[in-house]
């Protein structure tokens, strides 16, 4: 597992504050492995309370402890936001990146709350108490998957983008020619309607809403059907060479990429079994880390 990690600007340069960052986010160490386990399983606890607490039969009974168990976990978690805001550099950066907005998101919601009832706004305080299940983004900070399936979509998106767009040009151009030869008697009303039948049509869901009826629509429509297998699989490679792509540097020899860090330079990705820093040839102290 690997934290969400801040630049190295954001890295405290010594005592308590090292410390702390070094356990929050840093994931080679026993501590810091520690903490994200609990992190984790405090998530999928939290989400997994606030999935339950919808049932009206289950909250009927079981709904005091469900706020109880809430509060809980919107102080731990207070808390968790509270100490990475302490032990970086440049608290209001880290506030506003994606993983500062996430562990904004999963606390705020209970604490609206409280304050939506009183003055009768004409959103549902329910809604505001389902938003908490936006913690279950906290755990892509916790996963290397997350982070390498990340990669992979941002240096993919100019392939990804030029696809879509030919994609939606396709849907432009089927469906007005829909639009023409089937018409609004068959419920092809306009471009737009069709533009949507198109969609539905190429991504293989077909909702049956819209059908055409002619024999040269569905001549149209089953070419449309073939072509949606090739909608599905393109992006999908695209991807999966990016990731492959990706990994080909780390094969051979090499030790994996760790977030074991330099207390001097601050540089990231030291080896495990590394005494001295390969960039400033600092002596490094003794890695402790747990492997299970």
């Amino acid at each position: 597992m690997q934290l969400n990690n801040p630049t190295e600007l954001d890295r405290p340069l010594a005592g308590w504050r090292l410390k702390l960052y070094t356990i929050i986010f840093e994931a080679d160490t026993l501590a810091g492995r520690r903490f994200d386990q609990a992190i984790i399983a405090a998530i999928l606890i939290s989400v997994g309370v606030v999935v339950l607490d919808s049932v009206e039969s289950l909250d009927a009974r079981w709904g005091d402890w469900f706020t109880t168990l809430e509060w809980l976990f919107t102080l731990a978690f207070t808390l968790e936001y509270a100490l990475r805001l302490m032990c970086v550099r440049r608290p209001l950066v880290y506030a506003t990146s994606f993983f500062g907005i996430i562990d904004l998101l999963s606390i705020l919601p209970t604490y609206l709350a409280l304050v939506v009832p009183e003055i009768h706004l004409l959103i549902d305080v329910r809604i505001l108490r389902l938003l908490r299940v936006f913690r279950v983004f906290k755990l892509t900070g916790y996963v290397n998957e997350y982070t390498s399936l990340g990669r992979a979509i941002k240096a993919s998106r100019r392939k990804i983008l030029v696809f879509l767009s030919f994609v939606l040009m396709m849907v432009l151009v089927l469906g007005t020619v829909m639009h023409v030869v089937e018409g609004p008697e068959n419920g092809f009303t306009s471009i737009p309607t069709a533009m949507y039948w198109a969609v539905s049509t190429m991504t293989t869901v077909g909702f049956g809403d819209i059908t055409p009826k002619t024999d040269l629509g569905r001549l149209i429509a089953s070419m449309m059907m073939l072509l949606g297998w090739g909608v599905l699989a393109v992006p999908t490679g695209i991807v999966t060479a990016e990731m492959t792509a990706q990994r080909q540097p780390d094969t051979g020899a090499t030790s994996p990429r760790t977030t074991r860090t330099c207390p001097n330079c601050l540089t990231e990705g030291l080896s495990h079994e590394a005494n001295y820093c390969w960039k400033c040839g600092t002596h490094l102290p003794t890695h402790q880390r747990d492997d299970t």
